[in-house]
C-alpha cells in the first residue's frame, strides 16, 4: 500500500469520507466503545470509531493495521472476481433447485426443531439475492433455494439458525448459545457461508 500517508478526517459527528493512500475511507462515529475496520464493496475501508477518539488516534490505528487492510482488500478483490465469473442459473435450473429444496429442507427443519425444542409454521422456498433464510414473528420459515448449491452441513446451519430465532428473535449472545447447543461448530459453518455465499448468490443473476 506504499509509504506512510498523512490523512485528516472530518471531526464532525456522523459519517465522513476521505482518501487515504489512494483508498476511499468512510469513518462512522458513534457512542460505541471500540474501533473496528471493515472492507466495503469496491475495496474501500469503513472505520467505526467512538466519538471520543481523536483524528490522530484514528489515523494511527489505520496505519497500524496496514497489513491487515492490504490482506483483506486482496481477499475482497478475489471474491469479487469469483462473483463476476459465477455462471448464472437459468429459470429452469432455479425451479429445479426450488423443487429440491422443498423435498430436503422441511425434513431437516422437522428434525432440528425437536433438538432446538421449538415448533414453527409454514415453510416457504424463495429465490433471494440477499438472504439465506428468515423466521417471522408468527414462526413461519423462509429458505433460499440456492441453499441446494451449498454442502448439507451448511443447509443444516441455516435451518438451525432460523429455528433458534423461535427462541430469540435477535442475534444476541443468548441466540448464539442456542445455535451452539445444536451445532457446536457453527462458527466454521458461518464462516463458509460468509466466504462462499456471495458467489452462490451471484449465480442468481440480475
Amino acid at each position: 500500500m506504499g509509504n506512510r500517508v498523512s490523512c485528516a478526517f472530518t471531526a464532525s459527528p456522523g459519517i465522513s469520507r476521505k482518501i487515504w493512500d489512494g483508498m476511499e475511507v468512510e469513518v462512522i462515529r458513534s457512542s460505541r466503545k471500540t474501533i473496528s475496520l471493515e472492507i466495503i464493496p469496491g475495496g474501500g475501508l469503513r472505520v467505526r470509531a467512538p466519538y471520543r477518539m481523536t483524528q490522530r488516534q484514528i489515523v494511527a490505528f489505520v496505519e497500524e493495521k496496514r497489513d491487515w487492510i492490504e490482506k483483506h482488500r486482496k481477499i475482497a478483490a478475489e471474491r469479487q472476481a469469483r462473483k463476476e465469473q459465477a455462471e448464472r442459473l437459468t429459470p429452469e435450473e432455479l425451479r429445479a433447485l426450488a423443487d429440491q429444496a422443498l423435498k430436503v429442507l422441511p425434513s431437516r427443519a422437522a428434525f432440528f426443531a425437536l433438538m432446538v425444542g421449538v415448533d414453527y409454521g409454514r415453510i416457504t422456498i424463495r429465490n433471494q439475492r440477499t438472504r439465506w433464510g428468515s423466521c417471522s414473528s408468527k414462526g413461519n420459515l423462509n429458505f433460499n433455494c440456492l441453499l441446494m448449491l451449498a454442502p448439507p452441513e451448511i443447509q443444516d446451519y441455516v435451518v438451525v439458525h432460523e429455528l433458534c430465532h423461535r427462541k430469540e428473535m435477535n442475534h444476541s449472545a443468548r441466540f448464539w448459545a442456542e445455535v451452539g447447543k445444536v451445532l457446536p461448530d457453527y462458527r466454521e459453518r458461518e464462516k463458509w457461508l460468509k466466504n462462499n455465499g456471495p458467489i452462490l448468490m451471484a449465480r442468481m443473476g440480475m
